[in-house]
């Protein structure tokens, strides 16, 4: 279901026009190409906008800080304060603090209005952005406290979660408002703390809305192995791979061949064969390889065992007949029957 937008009462491009009026025409002219505010959307570097003119990159940067300094001090930019509190407004109303992609797509899809947006952000004075690092994605805010509470917790949010560990939506929204300090009823809202949740770049969500540590295969899903994974693991029990193909192009809408899947299933050490066509994950306890190591694991780990004990602890991780296990039993060579009729691997 597509997120809905907010509708704006004004047209950012009017309001930008009308703010260039307080510049001289090499100004606008540079931060139109800075911004994406012409013809086209791309934004020109400080060198390209240098070359234009034959200036060098610093004096484009100083024409650049100028002009938004000139704005800000003009009366056009007075005349315009009911548009910096409104999309003040929209911020606070999305929790504050918001990645700047998100914040620019849900004001508009158009990217020509995205890039008259984000002017309008860099120039009004409410509005306060963070360059993405190491740890956040570009982002913008409104309220300096409240941005560092949430960068907090973040970060400790993060420290808790097992390498490729794959969280339910519910649990991880849950661990993160226990590390938000003094966070207002406001904000306890589970789309405000999604969004928040976004603004991390170590954190992620797979395509079935399971969350981790964003560079985990669970959650930067790559390739059919992958799919495969979390397909099986949403289907809880073993499963063929046939069925596994049929998921991938359920749960991911990606062209899965049978054959394909099963070539991935078998080259993978996660997944494990438990009978004809059958595969777990090797994580819920199933052991690879002939069911008789399967029953030389179980004695080594176990002890000596009657047949009908052997036979349920097997059975528990292979999807075999009763009489594979009897035959396998039978073999001397690994296995022997005290006169308590427990049977122990052969040293």
């Amino acid at each position: 279901m597509p997120k809905k937008k907010t509708i704006i009462t004004f047209k950012p491009k009017q309001v930008v026009k009308r703010l260039f009026a307080a510049l001289p025409d090499r100004a606008r002219d540079v931060v139109t190409g800075r911004f994406g505010l012409g013809t086209t959307t791309t934004r020109m570097t400080l060198e390209k906008i240098g070359e234009k003119y034959g200036i060098t990159r610093e004096r484009v940067r100083q024409i650049e800080n100028y002009s938004i300094t000139n704005i800000r001090k003009s009366d056009a930019y007075k005349k315009e304060a009911t548009v910096f509190e409104e999309m003040a407004k929209i911020i606070e109303d999305l929790g504050t603090m918001i990645t700047e992609d998100e914040l620019l797509k849900h004001m508009s899809d158009d990217k020509s209005i995205q890039n008259h947006i984000h002017f309008l952000l860099v120039v009004g004075d409410a509005f306060t952005k963070e360059k993405e690092n190491e740890q956040f994605h570009h982002r913008w805010y409104v309220d300096k406290k409240l941005a560092k509470s949430i960068e907090d917790a973040l970060k400790k949010v993060y420290e808790t979660i097992p390498d490729d560990a794959l969280i339910p939506e519910s649990e991880m929204i849950e661990s993160f408002l226990q590390h938000i300090e003094n966070i207002s009823d406001t904000y306890r809202n589970e789309e405000i703390l999604k969004r928040w949740l976004t603004v991390s770049k170590r954190i992620g969500k797979n395509p079935l809305g399971e969350w981790g540590k964003s560079d985990s295969s669970n959650i930067k899903v790559k390739g059919m192995r992958d799919y495969a994974f979390l397909v099986i693991r949403r289907h809880g029990s073993p499963v063929h791979f046939r069925e596994v193909a049929k998921l991938i192009e359920q749960y991911f809408n990606k062209k899965a061949h049978v054959a394909t899947t099963h070539n991935e299933l078998i080259k993978d050490p996660r997944f494990v064969l438990v009978g004809r066509g059958l595969y777990a994950l090797k994580e819920w306890g199933y052991n690879s390889g002939p069911v008789r190591d399967v029953i030389k694991e179980i004695l080594e780990k176990e002890g000596p065992l009657t047949r009908e004990e052997i036979m349920e602890k097997v059975l528990k991780e292979r999807y075999v007949k009763e009489n594979t296990i009897l035959v396998n039993l039978q073999n001397s060579d690994y296995f022997k029957k005290d006169k308590n009729g427990r049977y122990s691997v052969v040293k």
